[in-house]
């Protein structure tokens, strides 16, 4: 598929079979909903009212640490080169020194913080797949909620992993440094 053939298309237009196209492609087409992962698009479905809310937790009680500090941008529902991958981390921190010049595009540099909530839609596999990805990309830390657990998983690296409960604190280690909150904060 061209690049052309690829701008042609929109998210109501599309084939039962999800055309292949290149990274590049995808990343010039306008086509909203979608991670790019190999080669395959993969639709992204509309999150759940639970999913929202503890996004909007997370990702109020860290703008509002990070813009207090000047430490970068926290992003929702961006798309970003991870690798040969464009993912969308439902949250993203980025470091003011690593943010994007083209802010009209998707990041083509990892996030810093990739923040996963767990859909019901998702697999094990390929929530696994998404966070070794970011690791393999650049990025410092993963952190996988779990709404049904009400947990915390912080992933450091790809072998020093921690599950957090309700009663414990997440914290931006050196990443986003001196953010804190309650796991169940997340929850409320």
């Amino acid at each position: 598929m061209n690049a052309k053939e690829v701008q042609h298309i929109t998210s109501d237009s599309l084939p039962a079979e999800l055309p292949k196209m290149t990274l590049e492609e995808f990343l010039e087409s306008d086509l909203d909903g979608y991670e790019y992962i190999k080669g395959e698009l993969i639709p992204m479905p509309p999150t759940s009212v639970e999913h929202g809310y503890i996004s909007v937790n997370l990702s109020s009680l860290l703008h509002l640490y990070v813009r207090e500090n000047q430490l970068g941008r926290v992003l929702s529902e961006t798309g970003f080169k991870v690798g040969e991958r464009l993912l969308i981390p439902d949250i993203a921190f980025l470091t003011t020194d690593r943010f994007p010049d083209d802010t009209s595009k998707a990041s083509p540099v990892p996030p810093d913080l990739a923040i996963e909530v767990i859909s019901p839609s998702d697999t094990l596999l390929r929530i696994n797949e998404k966070v070794f990805a970011y690791f393999e990309a650049g990025t410092q830390l993963v952190w996988v909620i779990s709404p049904v657990a009400k947990t915390v998983t912080v992933y450091r690296s790809d072998t020093e992993i921690t599950t957090l409960t309700r009663n414990e604190t997440l914290s931006g280690e050196d990443v986003v440094k001196g953010f804190s909150c309650q796991v169940a904060e997340l929850f409320e």
